[in-house]
């Protein structure tokens, strides 16, 4: 994999975590928080705009949601702390940290 693939993928996955998490972020606000239903439209099209991005990885299906799911709990944990104020502990940093091993080795492991 070339340097300028491996930016490319991780841009992907950060993109999706992104719309993912900010997604449904705006849902919470709307439904739990009783903000504007806009709020929940706008939330709804970030949803399925992260739907589609996960499928410009070159991966394939079930390696790119696998390998999303690691990315995928790392960027919550970061947007609980950025935005909720819940500082991740020492258990949540290496737990993060075991999963962008297991994305790397799903991801970007060489194969034969």
């Amino acid at each position: 994999m070339t340097f300028e693939r491996l930016v490319a993928s991780i841009a992907l996955f950060l993109l999706a975590g992104l719309c993912e998490i900010g997604g449904g972020y705006l849902v919470w606000l709307w439904l739990r928080e009783g903000r504007s239903a806009l709020l929940g439209v706008a939330g709804a099209a970030i949803l399925i705009a992260y739907g589609v991005v996960p499928t410009l990885q070159a991966a394939p299906f079930g390696r790119v949601y696998a390998a999303y799911g690691g990315v995928f709990i790392v960027l919550s944990l970061a947007w609980g702390w950025a935005l909720a104020g819940e500082a991740p502990d020492r258990f949540d940093l290496i737990g993060g940290l075991v999963c962008l091993v297991g994305v790397a080795l799903i991801m970007y492991a060489p194969r034969a």
